[in-house]
């Protein structure tokens, strides 16, 4: 088990930084003081709209609001974007659902694009379904959300969409501090220097709890830096972002509407199940007037304990990546902008599992077929090579076509480390046919994708009309192909494919969206319990979001509907069957969410917000349901001085029981299972401004 970064890449980081700021020291000035003219203010590149263009399903969270927020986990930021919902597991864990359901389990990995100022966080094929933990959506500068398919600009795993968090450029520096229930606390501190020829700013925090359910404490620590300079006409902006995350993991609890029983909600059936993952990436973006091309290194490394499965064995995987993205811009006129790009990136990364203990008290069955031992050792090392175009086409006053292509090809290395097929590690058999986990010959593996979009915008009124035709693609990812059960040999798969047509309009105070989607390739567990790709999905919804302002109010309102069909028949893994026509389960038709903001002075806001989540099926066999639920949250913040502001929060304000996210498995008598969501939580803190 590792629990230090590799000497490395820490070298790789000091490198990069230390010998810029010696650079600094010699005219080293402070940000201005409260009174001092204000400072100019610096923008960090990476934005989705500057990618994407502004015209789209695209919301986004600027750093007063996700201040005001302050969340303890990225649900409670992202659920005031329509057609989005982050269920939240244990801990800092979570699955992401954007004009979607909540996927698990084969193919939920990838389905959605993360990226930080710009660049994904994570290498293609290498998925971390629950990457929103590696991004700083605590001290985010913006926070992005583009809903419907997005590879044509972003490429893959941008099938459903993507969520960008983008630095934080703070003008003052600030420390602050909170304490809140369940021993939850947060340091945190954002700083930025000047010298007239660099810049430099960034923000780290650390926060942590000792969790309300039993043996579910965590803590985490944050940094982002940001340098921005002029080098030879270059407009040069440096970043490092690093991430660390130590926790003890909560199981479900199992039992119809087990989450309202006051001792079970409190419960962990796993107490030793545990998560810790670090992540650093590093960039450099260089511009001059139609040239842009940015370097990047990432790493990560994650290892946690897999109590959701028989003999619980432990993972570790980790990656090191690194790639360049070169743009130029051949035609920019006021009537005309073309955009050319391409993109190169290598990877190297390794998973292994291994169960330190014998199964004795599961099924006959499981306890044959789960050795202990090594199950899965392997290296895969991967390229990717994508070329891009993007235009944006005045054709008529005010009648813009907007076009982009994105070729990509991507290739995996695969070498198994161990025996070849499904024996113990030391080459005996298991009873029942075999051991469960099958490990393929080394290979390798290309995967060849083209995606599109395409659409007219015209200027309505105050607003733009829109109607856009686009597709996307989710290449399989490495688990997939490569860690399969029993007697799969070769996962034959292909990548998912989605296309959807959205017709929509943004106003100044209003936007709305209707959408029709297909699915096709969809990949999942079946019956055999092999991986395969021949679902089909269907899906269609409309969203909107409204702010309004009288006075010193604010009513802000988001809403979704939306119905997500399956478009085949089936048997999952386990005998759980799927029937063309079924709702895809855990995709909740309804999602809303309502704020009213009251500024009685310029010192003093206050937010009331409501979440709603709809009833929905949590099964694929459409016969067992959640409820939803409707949770209030409170939020106050008071200026005192200019340096010093105080704030509070109530979350779940009426004490709700209810579920973060609620499951159902035909493995276990009880049926229903749950992460039970916490009771009413409160927050106090202060933030100094210097």
């Amino acid at each position: 088990m590792k629990d230090t970064l590799p000497v490395s890449v820490v070298r790789f980081a000091l490198g990069a930084v230390l010998p810029l700021v010696g650079t600094w020291l010699p005219g080293l000035t402070v940000a201005a003081e409260p009174g001092d003219p204000e400072i100019e203010e610096i923008v960090v590149s990476g934005e989705l709209t500057a990618r994407m263009g502004e015209v789209g399903s695209w919301s986004a969270l600027d750093a007063d609001e996700v201040d005001m927020i302050g969340a303890t986990h990225p649900t409670e930021a992202l659920l005031r974007v329509p057609g989005v919902w982050v269920a939240r597991g244990s801990g800092q864990e979570h699955l992401t659902a954007i004009r979607s359901a909540v996927l698990t389990g084969a193919g939920a990995c990838g389905e959605f694009l993360f990226l930080e100022n710009g660049l994904p966080v994570r290498p293609a094929g290498f998925c971390n379904v629950n990457n929103l933990f590696e991004l700083n959506t605590e001290q985010a500068g913006r926070i992005e959300v583009w809903r419907g398919p997005a590879s044509a600009v972003l490429g893959g795993n941008a099938l459903h969409g993507a969520i960008n968090v983008v630095n934080r450029l703070p003008e003052r520096n600030s420390i602050g501090v909170e304490g809140g229930s369940y021993d939850s606390y947060r340091l945190s501190g954002e700083f930025n220097v000047d010298t007239g020829d660099h810049r430099l700013a960034g923000t780290a925090f650390g926060s942590g709890t000792g969790g309300y359910r039993d043996s579910t404490g965590h803590d985490q620590q944050k940094v982002s830096l940001v340098h921005q300079t002029t080098i030879a006409g270059f407009e040069v902006e440096n970043t490092l972002n690093f991430t660390n995350l130590d926790q003890e993991t909560g199981a479900y609890v199992n039992g119809f509407e087990a989450y309202k029983d006051s001792d079970l909600r409190k419960s962990n059936p796993a107490p030793q199940s545990y998560r810790e993952a670090w992540s650093v990436r590093i960039a450099s973006r260089w511009t001059k007037e139609r040239w842009h091309f940015t370097p990047y290194l990432r790493a990560s490394d994650m290892e946690f304990l897999q109590h959701f499965l028989p003999g619980e064995p432990v993972e570790r995987n980790d990656q090191t990546s690194a790639g360049v993205v070169f743009g130029f811009e051949p035609v920019n006129r006021d009537d005309l902008v073309f955009t050319l790009g391409t993109q190169l990136e290598f990877m190297s990364g390794h998973l292994d599992q291994w169960q330190a203990e014998p199964l004795t008290d599961s099924s006959a069955f499981n306890n044959a077929v789960r050795p202990q031992g090594w199950q899965y050792d392997y290296d895969v090392d991967s390229a990717l090579l994508a070329g891009f175009y993007d235009l944006a086409w005045e054709f008529s006053a005010g009648t813009r076509l907007v076009h982009s292509l994105r070729l990509e090809y991507l290739e995996y290395d695969y070498d198994n480390l161990m025996l070849d097929g499904n024996t113990r590690d030391d080459g005996t058999t298991c009873g029942f046919g075999g051991c469960l986990y099958n490990r393929p010959a080394s290979r390798t593996d290309d995967f060849t994708n083209l995606a599109g979009r395409i659409g007219v915008e015209k200027d309505i009124g105050a607003g733009i009309g829109y109607v856009t035709f686009g597709s996307g693609f989710r290449p399989p990812q490495a688990t997939e192909l490569y860690r399969l059960q029993r007697f799969q040999d070769v996962a034959d798969l292909e990548s998912e494919e989605l296309v959807s047509l959205e017709i929509g309009y943004r106003g100044g105070w209003w936007n709305v969206a209707a959408y029709a989607e297909r699915t096709d390739n969809f990949l999942f567990r079946d019956g055999a319990g092999f991986n395969v790709d021949d679902g089909k999905t269907t899906g269609w919804g409309i969203e909107a979001e409204v702010i309004r302002t009288w006075g010193n109010h604010t009513f802000a309102l988001s809403g979704t509907y939306a119905k997500h069909e399956y478009d085949f028949d089936s048997n999952l893994a386990g005998g759980e069957p799927i029937e063309k026509g079924n709702e895809v389960d855990t995709a909740p038709n309804w999602l809303a969410n309502a704020r009213w903001i009251w500024s009685p002075t310029e010192r003093l806001d206050s937010e009331l917000e409501l979440n709603y989540l709809g009833e929905h099926y949590v099964d694929a066999a459409n016969t067992a349901e959640y409820d939803g639920h409707l949770v209030a949250n409170l939020r106050l913040r008071a200026r005192i001085t200019e340096s010093f502001s105080v704030h509070g929060r109530i979350i779940n304000l009426l004490d709700e029981e209810y579920a973060d996210r609620a499951d159902f498995t035909q493995f276990t008598a009880e049926g229903y299972r749950y992460f039970p969501a916490m009771p009413r939580q409160f927050y106090v803190g202060a933030t100094f401004s210097f």
